[in-house]
């Protein structure tokens, strides 16, 4: 009778509990499926589009293509990230929840106090852009495999010819900042962040994650200024309690890059060198402005004595 009770009164278990499995483990796991997943299923996607358009055409002038139709890449990448990086990261959660439900346990919810984080949210990946420039330079002094620095620059070259076209863009926009902004923050500050956390704790939780989303978009040569962005991204989300100040920080981050990158080319795809850094003190002024900005985001969490219990 003593071990009914016992069992009665257990905590409910999830999915990962029952079967033995770390909560970190099972989003790892997700991390690299949803990485391949979306890697081929945005190629699938660019056939299909060149068949439909082209008809069936053999592989190097499916190449030829590509170097031409830079849109249809961008296309099957934005399809790529809805159906496996945005969505099915809503099937996978149920492998880690118990009670919660998917919105509460992936912060999508949207609070009174929200619209304030995402005022706080804009100003602060606008404020920290200075020590992601910094980085982006340290960064620039590791040694890097020649295989990646040639795929790097093959990429920022792609980018670059899509920026030149004519009336590109509401269309770049729309797959460059709105879907990543969206469907990575799902993922990575929705799922990743939180399953972590339940394993590790956040600050670890917070860090980790950050630097798997500079991995995960596989440019070495830009992992530091990356890996910060989303650790920033994380910091704003566990403050805020919701994904939405990160959307929102994230969308303005990619999206003042294409605005920049189409008006402004030799600017942005410039190398970061020692003569072209912005000066020291307006570091100095990044580093105190962040500063000041996660403090106030953080006193909320002070003043309700939450902030330890959640450490």
């Amino acid at each position: 009778m003593s071990n009914l009770h016992h069992s009665n009164s257990a905590e409910p278990l999830s999915w990962a509990e029952k079967n033995g499995f770390a909560h970190w483990a099972i989003a790892m796991i997700w991390l690299v499926v949803a990485l391949l997943l979306f890697q081929g299923g945005a190629s699938v996607v660019i056939l299909i589009l060149i068949i439909f358009t082209e008809g069936f055409v053999s592989v190097d002038e499916i190449m030829e293509l590509l170097a031409s139709r830079v849109d249809l890449l961008f296309i099957a990448n934005s399809v790529g990230q809805i159906l496996f990086i945005g969505m099915a990261s809503f099937i996978v959660v149920s492998l880690n929840r118990v009670s919660e439900t998917k919105r509460s346990f992936m912060r999508i919810a949207w609070y009174q106090d929200t619209p304030k984080y995402i005022l706080l949210g804009t100003l602060l990946i606008v404020v920290v852009q200075p020590i992601v420039i910094y980085l982006g330079y340290l960064n620039s002094l590791l040694p890097i495999p020649e295989a990646m620095e040639l795929m790097q620059e093959s990429q920022y070259q792609m980018i670059l010819d899509f920026l030149m076209r004519d009336g590109v863009l509401l269309f770049a926009l729309f797959t460059v900042a709105v879907i990543p902004a969206i469907c990575e923050e799902i993922l990575f500050r929705g799922y990743i962040l939180k399953a972590f956390e339940k394993s590790w704790g956040i600050i670890t939780a917070i860090i980790v994650s950050g630097l798997l989303f500079g991995l995960f978009h596989l440019q070495v040569g830009n992992l530091m200024p990356l890996a910060t962005l989303g650790i920033v991204l994380a910091i704003m989300t566990w403050l805020s309690g919701s994904i939405w100040p990160a959307v929102v920080a994230h969308f303005i981050n990619n999206g003042a890059a294409v605005v920049v990158g189409i008006n402004m080319p030799e600017l942005f795809f410039q190398d970061i060198t020692k003569e072209n850094l912005p000066p020291l003190w307006l570091l100095l002024i990044s580093v105190l402005l962040t500063c000041l900005i996660v403090y106030s985001m953080l006193k909320p969490k002070m003043a309700e004595g939450k902030l330890t219990n959640n450490l």
